[in-house]
């Protein structure tokens, strides 16, 4: 059975889609079997493997408001990964689960019905706490917060583990944390050291040692429709995301998941 992540934090440009990408192709790289779910109606994580969200025949939203939704027509296969994508539909889906029955569950029920086709599924969660995000960790064994090394990084964060802890008490009991991982990350400057510091301080033993640089690579990969792995490989942040994937797959295989 598939291990269900989603790619949370509230705050936009903190690096969630770049990493759901990037660690979703880093992972395949290593022979795993990927699927990555578009959750966000910008569409960004469909865009960043090649696929125009315009041209979906099916995206996320068709199955989530559908009562018996044929999961696998939805799934695009790339060079990369499977992917169920988005579009700027399911931004008025937040109006239509609310008067739908299991209207926080409506995405676990689709993931359900493929997570023994794959190793990992991811979710690129939209960047709030609404309705669209709770489904997201309802659906999810764990959620992974990358979190970018800058002044604010740590606020609204509690907003997040407070959702968090209300899925986890009334939704989702088997809900945990997958890890914290830093983005943008300038080892010449103070702040970011002095950032990681503090995450550390936060989530003791959950901050992953692999840690995401500021690169110009990793922003001009999405145009060109490629994970960092393909668009060039030789730079510090697919170096860095090919050393996350290990740094994971080490964790899981110490908690016997792998």
């Amino acid at each position: 059975m598939g291990k269900i992540i989603a790619f949370a934090n509230q705050k936009g440009g903190v690096g969630k889609t770049t990493t759901a990408i990037n660690l979703a192709a880093a992972l395949y790289e290593r022979g795993k079997r990927m699927l990555l779910c578009d959750f966000d109606p910008q569409g960004n994580a469909t865009s960043g493997f090649g696929v125009d969200p315009r041209t979906l025949k099916t995206s996320v939203y068709d199955l989530i408001v559908a009562d018996d939704p044929d999961v696998k027509s939805a799934i695009v296969s790339t060079k990369w990964v499977d992917l169920i994508g988005s579009n700027v539909n399911l931004a008025g889906a937040e109006m239509d689960l609310i008067s739908m029955e299991g209207r926080e569950n409506r995405l676990k029920s689709v993931l359900d019905r493929v997570r023994d086709d794959y190793d990992y599924i991811f979710i690129d969660c939209p960047p709030s706490l609404g309705l669209l995000t709770l489904n997201c960790l309802c659906a999810s064994d764990s959620f992974l917060v990358p979190l970018q090394c800058e002044y604010y990084a740590l606020e609204g964060l509690s907003q997040l583990m407070a959702t968090v802890r209300m899925v986890k008490k009334s939704m989702n009991r088997s809900l945990e944390l997958e890890g914290v991982l830093l983005t943008m990350f300038d080892g010449r400057t103070n702040l970011s050291i002095q950032v990681v510091e503090e995450v550390k301080k936060h989530f003791p033993g959950e901050v992953y040692a692999s840690v995401v640089p500021r690169n110009v690579r990793l922003s001009e990969a999405p145009s060109h429709g490629k994970p960092i792995t393909d668009y060039d490989r030789m730079c510090r942040g697919a170096e860095a995301y090919l050393a996350l994937a290990d740094e994971m797959l080490k964790k899981s295989e110490r908690k016997g998941r792998a």
